[in-house]
C-alpha cells in the first residue's frame, strides 16, 4: 500500500469534523526484526533435522505412518524459514495508520478489512522501539513481554500477545511526539 492510498483508507475512517493529522505505511518487503537473530538459526536447526530425519525414514523403507509424521515437521521448518517472511510482508503491506485530533486508527487485513480504532484520551501507555535510522514502531497500551519476540514473525496468533501498533514506520519519534502532542490537546 502506498501513502496516498493509506491516506484514503484513513479517510474514509473518518467521522464528522475529525481532522487528520499523519497517515502512513509500514515498512514494505521483506524485513528483518531483532528476533530473527534467534528464530533464523532456530528455524534452520529445526528444518535441517526435519529434513534429514524424513528423508532417512523414507530411505529406510519405514511403514508408511513414519514419512507422514514427518511432513508437519518439514512444512513448519519451511514456513519459519521463508513462509513467515512472506505472511508478515503481505500483513504490512495491506496495513495504513492515521492520527487524527481525536484517535489512532489501525486499517489491516489480508482476507478481511480490520479497522482498531483507539480514543487518544483513553491511550495510556505508549512505548516508542526506535532504530538507528529513525524509523521504528508505535505500541499502544500493556502489552505482553512475548510480545516483542514474536510481533511481526508471522507466527499465526501471534498478534495476540501484542497491542495495537503503528508498526516500522518512517520518523517513529516525531509521529510519537505528533500522538503525545494531540492527546495533551484533548
Amino acid at each position: 500500500m502506498t501513502r496516498l492510498e493509506a491516506e484514503h483508507a484513513i479517510v474514509r475512517e473518518l467521522e464528522p469534523n475529525e481532522r487528520l493529522i499523519w497517515s502512513g505505511v509500514p515498512r514494505q518487503g521483506i524485513a528483518l526484526r531483532s528476533c530473527d537473530l534467534l528464530l533464523i538459526p532456530f528455524s534452520l536447526v529445526w528444518a535441517g533435522f526435519a529434513i534429514f530425519w524424513e528423508t532417512g525414514v523414507i530411505r529406510a523403507g519405514a511403514p508408511l505412518l513414519f514419512p507422514l509424521a514427518g511432513i508437519p515437521f518439514v512444512g513448519m521448518g519451511l514456513y519459519m524459514i521463508f513462509g513467515r517472511f512472506l505472511v508478515d510482508a503481505n500483513m504490512r503491506a495491506s496495513a495504513a495508520y492515521g492520527l487524527t485530533d481525536r484517535r489512532v486508527i489501525i486499517v489491516s487485513g489480508v482476507m478481511t478489512r480490520s479497522v482498531k480504532s483507539l480514543q487518544l484520551k483513553t491511550i495510556s501507555d505508549m512505548t516508542l522501539d526506535e532504530r538507528s535510522d529513525g524509523s521504528g514502531t508505535i505500541t499502544f497500551g500493556p502489552s505482553m513481554p512475548i510480545a516483542r519476540w514474536t510481533a511481526g514473525t508471522g507466527w499465526p496468533g501471534a498478534t495476540n500477545y501484542a497491542g495495537p501498533a503503528f508498526d516500522m514506520i518512517s520518523r517513529a519519534r516525531d509521529v510519537h511526539k505528533s500522538i503525545q502532542d494531540a492527546q495533551d490537546a484533548r
